[in-house]
C-alpha cells in the first residue's frame, strides 16, 4: 500500500504540470455575487506538497470557485517554474539565494520542518542504531567520503555489512539542507541517486541495509504519528558521547519531534523554514488571498499535518510583505 502511494506521488510530477497553464494567462477576481474565483498554480518541493495540498483543500471549502493546481518535483524545479512565470507560486524548502532574489524572487515563510536520516527497520543492527545513533562527524564520513562503508565500523562492533547509501537525484531542498548540516552542498553528497522524497523512502524501506534521508512528511505517518512501517529514523548523537541521551531521544512520535524542532533541540539545518516564492510581488488576486489565508488561518493545520508552525512575530513580518488582502 505504501509503495503504491509513493509511486502515485511520483506520477503526479509528470501529470500535474500538463494541467497547468502559464501563470500570466490566469484571470482572478470576484464574480457578481462577490465570490472569489480564479486559478492558482503551485510547483516545487516535495517537503511542502502534503501541507500545501491540505491548505488548498481547506481554502477551497471557503472559496470553491478557486482552482488550485499543485505539483511536486523538487525545490529547484519550483523555483525555475516561478522565475520563468510558469506558475504563480513555488514551494521552496531551502533558503532563497541572493542570485534568485536578483532575478526577481519574492518570498514569505509559511512553516518549518526538518530533514531526517533514515534506515530500514529490518537492519540487523537496529537496536544498536537506535541506542547509539550517529554523530555529525560520522554522517560526514558516510555521505561525503567516497568508498565502501560498513554499518559495523560506525557502530563499534565486528562485521562487514555494507551501507547501501541513497541520495536525491533531483535538485531539492532536502538534499541541500542535509548537505548544509554536513558542511557541504547537495552535489557533494555520495550515494545512489533517487528521484523525489517518496522515491528515497521507498527504496530505503525495501533495502534492509539502506540509509537515506527524508523530509518529515515522508518519514512519519500523520495518522499514526509514528514512522512509516519499515522506515526508521537514525537518531543524531548531538553531544557525541556514543549514546542517545533522554534529551536527544525525540523520534518516537511525530509530536515529540515537532516539539524538539520548535524548541531548537533538533539542529538547524537540517531543520529549516519553508517558503512560498513568486516572480515579484504576486498580482494574482486569488493567490494573494490564499497566501493571506495561510498566514492568518492556515497555521492551525500545520502541526496536525506534521510540520512546525511559525511564531507570531515571523507571521506578522511575512504579512507585511504581502499586498493588501482582497476583500474576501
Amino acid at each position: 500500500m505504501q509503495t503504491r502511494l509513493f509511486q502515485y506521488l511520483v506520477l503526479i510530477v509528470f501529470i500535474a504540470p500538463l494541467l497547468v497553464s502559464c501563470a500570466g494567462d490566469r484571470g482572478s477576481g470576484f464574480d457578481e455575487e462577490g465570490n472569489l474565483y480564479g486559478r492558482i498554480s503551485i510547483s516545487g518541493a516535495w517537503a511542502m506538497y502534503p501541507l500545501t495540498v491540505l491548505w488548498a483543500e481547506e481554502f477551497r471549502k471557503e472559496h470553491p470557485k478557486v482552482q488550485i493546481d499543485i505539483s511536486a518535483g523538487g525545490a529547484g524545479k519550483g523555483m525555475a517554474d516561478a522565475l520563468g512565470n510558469m506558475v504563480d507560486i513555488a514551494m521552496v524548502s531551502r533558503a532563497v539565494t541572493q542570485v534568485e532574489v536578483d532575478r526577481g524572487a519574492w518570498y514569505i515563510g509559511v512553516a518549518k520542518d526538518a530533514v531526517l536520516p533514515t534506515f530500514n527497520t529490518d537492519n540487523p543492527h537496529k537496536t544498536r542504531i537506535l541506542q547509539q545513533g550517529l554523530t555529525r562527524a560520522q554522517f560526514q564520513e558516510i555521505f561525503l567520503v567516497e568508498g565502501r562503508k560498513t554499518w559495523e565500523s560506525f557502530l563499534g562492533v565486528s562485521g562487514n555489512t555494507v551501507i547501501n547509501l541513497y541520495t536525491r537525484s533531483d535538485a531539492c531542498g532536502a538534499a541541500e539542507m542535509w548537505a548544509h548540516y554536513l558542511g557541504k552542498n547537495q552535489e557533494d553528497l555520495k550515494g545512489i541517486g533517487v528521484f523525489g522524497d517518496p522515491g528515497i523512502a521507498d527504496v530505503v524501506r525495501n533495502d534492509r541495509l539502506g540509509m537515506g534521508y527524508n523530509n518529515i512528511a515522508f518519514a512519519y505517518d500523520i495518522r499514526t504519528r509514528k514512522p512509516f512501517p519499515g522506515l526508521g529514523i537514525i537518531p543524531i548523537d548531538l553531544n557525541g558521547n556514543g549514546k542517545i541521551d533522554p534529551e536527544e531521544d525525540f523520534y518516537g512520535s511525530l509530536d515529540q519531534l515537532i516539539e524538539a524542532i520548535a524548541a531548537g533541540r533538533y539542529p538547524s539545518p537540517p531543520a529549516r523554514e519553508l517558503y512560498f516564492v513568486s516572480k515579484g510581488i504576486p498580482e494574482n488576486i486569488a493567490a494573494v488571498a490564499f497566501l493571506h489565508w495561510i498566514l492568518v488561518h492556515g497555521q492551525k493545520f500545520v502541526n496536525e499535518a506534521g510540520y512546525v508552525g511559525l511564531p507570531p512575530e515571523i507571521i506578522n513580518s511575512n504579512l507585511i510583505k504581502l499586498p493588501d488582502p482582497p476583500d474576501v
